[in-house]
């Protein structure tokens, strides 16, 4: 299968989200897969979403004799949805997938149907590989509603309905234009509130105005600094006031008020801990509570799984090779799978960082088929050899 076509294929299903309408799409996926001999599992929830669990088997069990990784299934991972395609006219037809220039065009080229195809058809060679030569096995899933917090990706793990098994290694396929990343920021999303007392607005002093408590909160935020050391790649967390909300009428003394806290983090502590710093910090007149949870994702360079892809991408990259990797300010569904699989992460896709989410996005073609090469080195190197 040419993973081109089957770019051009999954960009013609229109999974705009919201609403999504990811059904169709992931059960065209699941065929294919399933005609390869993958065993497939689907996850259909809400309206029309669905994700989509492809295992192929390992020929082995146990551990390796050198002790140094177990035979779980490496995993690669991306969303099928896409986000909308905005109000500025596009000279493309963004359901068409044309190629133009050595570019191919649609919405979700980058982000993230490229690598999606790009993932399945390196998977349907390794399926054509001989079991007794699999050391470890491989387990493609393909989520909803990424584009809208993750959702897919948390309801696949928190509902529990389908087993999704081990990992030893997991390739999330965002776009990063076929360079490897270690790591990217999370995001801790945190409602805080507080409380005054009412009263007519011609005599304040008889109450206690709940937006000036806020404003004083905010102005400590703006000036708030993180005391972890940066990050190689992430560099330090990030933190920005992006709501605030409060008063009823204009004469009225404000008896609550609210405001929206972004933190980005940088794995450097568990979120817990940035909570718990901030609450210290903002004292007891504020109450907050986290409404968004989604760590960051670290992997060491010297990590085999790292090296292993790293590996990969300088063959076929080449002289376009990075071998020092970049950390993403972004968070993908790794957040939400990494907790379960506990397993070095890789984030890799052909997509191009500077298109996506934009006005006619697209996908330079040949980065497709080195991500098909990318991928497979990967899978041959981690699954069918002793590492």
């Amino acid at each position: 299968m040419d993973a081109v076509k089957l770019t051009q294929k999954l960009i013609q299903f229109d999974t705009v989200n919201p609403p999504g309408n990811e059904r169709e799409c992931g059960l065209f996926v699941a065929d294919i897969l399933a005609q390869a001999g993958f065993e497939i599992e689907c996850q259909e929830f809400g309206d029309q979403h669905i994700n989509v669990i492809a295992k192929l088997p390992g020929g082995s069990s146990g551990h390796s004799p050198k002790g140094d990784f177990d035979d779980a299934p490496l995993v690669l991972t991306g969303h099928l949805d896409t986000v909308p395609l905005g109000d500025a006219p596009w000279s493309v037809a963004p359901w068409s997938g044309d190629i133009r220039g050595g570019k191919l065009y649609g919405r979700g080229a980058s982000d993230m149907k490229s690598g999606v195809a790009a993932m399945i058809v390196a998977g349907l060679a390794f399926a054509q590989t001989d079991k007794a030569n699999r050391r470890r096995g491989l387990t493609l899933v393909f989520t909803s509603c990424e584009e809208t917090g993750c959702q897919g990706a948390l309801h696949l793990v928190q509902e529990g309905t389908i087993d999704l098994g081990e990992a030893s290694a997991m390739i999330v396929g965002e776009p990063t234009e076929n360079q490897f990343c270690t790591a990217h920021k999370g995001a801790l999303f945190i409602r805080a509130h507080t409380q005054g007392v009412t009263a007519h607005s011609s005599m304040p002093d008889l109450g206690d105005n709940a937006i000036y408590k806020t404003a004083k909160a905010i102005t400590k935020i703006e000036n708030y600094g993180f005391n972890e050391a940066p990050h190689p790649f992430l560099g330090s967390p990030t933190i920005n006031v992006g709501m605030v909300k409060g008063g009823l009428n204009v004469n009225s003394v404000p008896d609550s008020a609210e405001f929206t806290i972004d933190i980005r983090t940088n794995a450097a502590k568990p979120h817990s801990a940035f909570f718990d710093d901030l609450d210290g910090y903002l004292g007891d007149d504020i109450k907050l509570e986290t409404f968004t949870d989604m760590p960051a994702i670290s992997t060491d360079l010297d990590d085999p799984f790292t090296r292993i892809v790293a590996g990969a991408c300088q063959v076929v990259l080449k002289d376009s090779y990075q071998d020092i990797p970049t950390g993403l300010p972004f968070f993908t569904d790794a957040s939400a799978l990494h907790p379960h699989y506990q397993c070095p992460t890789i984030i890799l896709g052909p997509g191009e960082l500077s298109t996506m989410h934009q006005t006619d996005e697209y996908c330079l073609v040949e980065r497709i088929e080195q991500a098909v090469e990318i991928y497979g080195r990967v899978i041959n190197n981690w699954c069918l050899h002793e590492v």
